[in-house]
């Protein structure tokens, strides 16, 4: 008899500390900064980057010939996206599109150096 009651106690301590638990998970604040969408609007907007980044895709080869050929012909498109995406953006976009840190920087003091039309949205 006494083991079934020790058997029945624990399990009444069980269900009561799964319950306290489930209650403190559901009271818990999220930290500052947890909100995805605030984080990747203040980081310079979700649509604006990737728009940046689609952009620079169609201009790759433009950045390509610089690099291999020393042709200093990357338009002012593909500056607004450069621009874009290295000041407002993540610094890993441009590696995803194979280019290193190096290179982004290289590309960022090009297109600081360059005359162009000011730096506006681009186009979606």
């Amino acid at each position: 008899m006494d083991l079934k009651n020790v058997f029945l106690v624990m399990v009444l301590v069980c269900f009561l500390a799964n319950a306290a638990a489930a209650r403190e998970l559901s009271s818990y604040s999220k930290p500052v900064g947890y909100n995805l969408a605030a984080r990747l609007e203040a980081s310079g907007g979700l649509v604006e980057c990737w728009n940046a980044l689609n952009e620079l895709k169609s201009c790759t080869t433009e950045i390509v010939l610089f690099f291999v050929n020393g042709q200093a012909d990357i338009g002012p498109d593909c500056c607004r996206a450069i621009e874009v995406i290295t000041r407002n953006c993540w610094p890993a976009m441009l590696t995803s599109l194979g280019f290193s840190s190096e290179e982004g920087n290289i590309l960022r003091g090009y297109c600081d150096a360059s005359p162009g039309p000011a730096a506006g949205p681009l186009a979606g």
